[in-house]
């Protein structure tokens, strides 16, 4: 029977709606059975209709006929058919792919995939080379089948977990309650990443019109050096309320930044929130500015308890848990995500960006700019600390304190209130420090000094700043943002104190508030300008061990005992020279006597100073003129170190046996060892007693 148009247009209808709806053995199945029915040249009518080839036509009609049953579910050809698997062909195929993506476990660990990605061509490559010919697709399907998958880093680990986390957590969280429950004020705080300010690169990105991204700066080190302006978010949330507060900074992210980005709050929206609160509740990561364990941060927030009249409770969450800060994903997440692939190219942009940040969930924030300096350096020194309103809890006292607004005791004296009140402090004691008894200079030859030597301290700086680089400034410096502690004249003045030994560096440290290292490093530098002036400082009349001795000098000229006892010792009786002649000797073997002390420095640490060092300048018991002195009469034979010792009162036998040896080679070098005395004293009080100051001649 011939098959007519009518019936291939009716099977191109079916074949054209059904067959995009079957599997392989299904449309194979369907075909056929519509070429049983058309009969003879069926095969070929059906084949062109449902456009296959005559031979899959027929193999479904053996199929049909043969009467074999459905197959099982998900299957579309029998048990056995096509290509055997490649891990079949190749027993040892799968072992080798272990081996490289498990070499710490199974493989060897000097795996040649060890430090590179290991990507399905990767693997597949290295297959190949060990004998295994198999294609990426192949990796990726026994990859999958063994259990593996595409993943990255989980940010999971959090270094030693401290045994008393659980019960900070316990006590934080009550703390919070109990606040909440009284209507105080509760604030989560910390200091975003610092960022740039430039058309930099930005993680993430942002709907723009096809094939316009925002152009930005291939290379960060554009937008390095001293001169380069930087933000720096410093936050501050309000647990109970949901709003946020960013003070954003452009100096540096100190503790006194960040209790001045706390005062600026409270006057902006805390006392306003808030306007019966009587405490006030901090919670804090552990490190950062807000550390717990920097006196500063504990110094400015008793300042700001004085002035704000509140009680100020700090609790700090345990090492390597700050991610557990409310404010980590309740705004600076936010934040992020707010900026994303936006080039952050002025402050206006900054503050912007970060005050248009909303959370379905009501968040609202504020930004403010802060453009203070918050120079780095500062230090508290421990009997103003001991001094502080500070009352630690008896649950982990170290991360669990409040500050009260007033001091806990009457006889300790009262915090300063002003936000800058270590500033105040230092530049009062400046102008007290710049006396001629102590500089060895009048104020006008103090300020005559300092201008001859302002164009030798800015080429040093240049010079530091270049060995920071690495190079020259790839671009025209412009002005720097962030100022120094301090400013030329009183690094020139700090400095003629400690060349002239009027005191040691942790002294000045101690009375300016600041680290020593800070004192050791402009001393360092400003050294070698005054040695390149080729000015000689001299040495002080006076020496001073406290700062109260120091402060009682400037007061009442009160002389220290110590200053008292050299000036007996250094008698012509006893030194058998003149003052005069003995303090050109001391002038004479100082710059020897520097460099016996870098030589021994530079044997202890077997190398060349690092960079940044202080360059040989370190604080001694004993000053340069001191230890001539005490060498001369140790020499002379008129007494023992211990007597010594005993006269001086602050000095052990060991320091005086270090200074005899280290000055005797010097003296013997230029000629002048001493004869010995005829007299010899066993006591301290006969030695004190032996200068006769009516006589300042010298005497055998």
């Amino acid at each position: 029977m011939a098959i007519t148009e009518a019936i291939l247009s009716q099977l191109d209808c079916r074949f054209s709606v059904l067959l995009p709806h079957l599997n392989e053995r299904q449309r194979r199945l369907a075909v056929a059975a519509e070429a049983r029915l058309l009969g003879h040249g069926g095969v070929r009518a059906a084949a062109r209709a449902a456009g296959m080839s005559e031979t899959t036509v027929r193999r479904g009609v053996a199929e049909l006929e043969s009467g074999a049953g459905p197959l099982p579910d998900g299957r579309t050809r029998t048990a056995g058919g096509g290509r055997r698997p490649a891990e079949m062909i190749a027993p040892g195929l799968v072992d080798a792919l272990m081996a490289l993506v498990e070499p710490d476990e199974r493989g060897d660990p000097e795996s040649p995939l060890r430090w590179t990605t290991k990507s399905l061509r990767h693997l597949a490559e290295e297959l190949g080379r060990q004998g295994h010919p198999v294609s990426a697709p192949t990796v990726g399907r026994l990859l999958k089948q063994a259990g593996f998958s595409l993943q990255g880093n989980a940010k999971t680990l959090e270094g030693s977990q401290h045994p008393d986390r659980d019960a900070q957590f316990r006590y934080l969280n009550g703390q919070i309650k109990q606040h909440q429950a009284a209507g105080e004020p509760v604030i989560s705080v910390d200091t975003k990443k610092r960022e740039q300010i430039g058309r930099l690169p930005m993680a993430g990105r942002e709907w723009r019109p096809k094939g316009d991204p925002v152009q930005v700066e291939d290379h960060h080190f554009f937008f390095s050096g001293p001169d380069v302006e930087q933000a720096i978010p410093y936050g501050i949330y309000d647990i109970a309320r949901n709003t946020g507060w960013v003070n954003v900074g452009v100096d540096h992210d100190t503790a006194t930044f960040a209790v001045e980005s706390i005062r600026r709050w409270w006057k902006t929206r805390g006392q306003t929130d808030y306007p019966a609160a009587t405490r006030l509740l901090i919670t804090a990561d552990a490190g950062g500015s807000n550390g717990y364990r920097y006196r500063v941060w504990k110094s400015e927030l008793a300042a700001l308890a004085a002035e704000t009249g509140l009680a100020i409770t700090v609790c700090h969450f345990p090492p390597s848990t700050s991610k557990w800060n409310k404010i980590e994903h309740r705004l600076f997440s936010h934040i992020t995500h707010n900026w994303r692939g936006r080039p952050l190219t002025s402050h206006d942009v900054v503050l912007q960006t970060i005050a248009s940040t909303r959370t379905r969930t009501g968040l609202t924030v504020e930004a403010h700019l802060d453009t203070g300096d918050y120079p780095t350096g500062i230090a508290i020194s421990r009997d103003r600390f001991a001094a502080l309103p500070l009352v630690k809890h008896e649950t982990h006292g170290q991360w669990n304190y409040t500050l009260l607004p007033e001091p806990t005791e009457p006889t300790a004296p009262p915090v300063s209130s002003e936000a800058h009140g270590v500033a105040e402090r230092r530049r009062s004691l400046l102008a007290r420090l710049a006396d001629p008894r102590l500089t060895g200079l009048s104020s006008t030859e103090l300020a005559q000094l300092s201008a001859e030597l302002a164009p030798l301290q800015a080429a040093r700086a240049q010079e530091r700043y270049s060995e920071q680089r690495g190079g020259r400034a790839r671009r025209a410096t412009g002005n720097q943002r962030s100022k120094p502690l301090f400013d030329d004249p009183t690094r020139v003045m700090l400095t003629l104190l400690y060349q002239r030994q009027v005191c040691s560096m942790k002294l000045l440290a101690d009375m300016l508030e600041v680290t020593p290292e800070c004192i050791g490093q402009l001393v360092g530098e400003t050294r070698r300008v005054l040695e390149d002036h080729r000015h000689q400082p001299g040495y002080a009349s006076t020496r001073f061990t406290t700062a109260t001795e120091l402060l009682a000098f400037l007061d009442t000229a009160e002389t220290p005992r110590r200053t008292m006892i050299m000036e007996k010792l250094s008698h012509p009786h006893l030194t058998g020279m003149s003052r005069e002649d003995l303090g050109a000797l001391a002038r004479r073997l100082a710059p020897r006597q520097l460099a016996q002390t870098e030589r021994a420095s530079y044997q202890r640490r077997g190398a060349d100073r690092q960079p940044g060092s202080r360059g040989g300048v370190f604080p001694k018991k004993i000053g340069d003129e001191e230890r001539v002195v005490l060498a001369l009469l140790y020499l002379r034979k008129l007494c023992t170190m211990d007597v010594l010792a005993e006269a001086l009162g602050d000095v052990s036998r060991s320091s005086i046996g270090n200074t005899i040896r280290e000055i005797r080679p010097l003296l013997a070098e230029a000629g002048l060892l001493p004869a010995p005395a005829d007299t010899r004293y066993r006591s301290a009080a006969d030695l004190l007693a032996a200068a006769r100051s009516e006589d300042d001649t010298p005497t055998g």
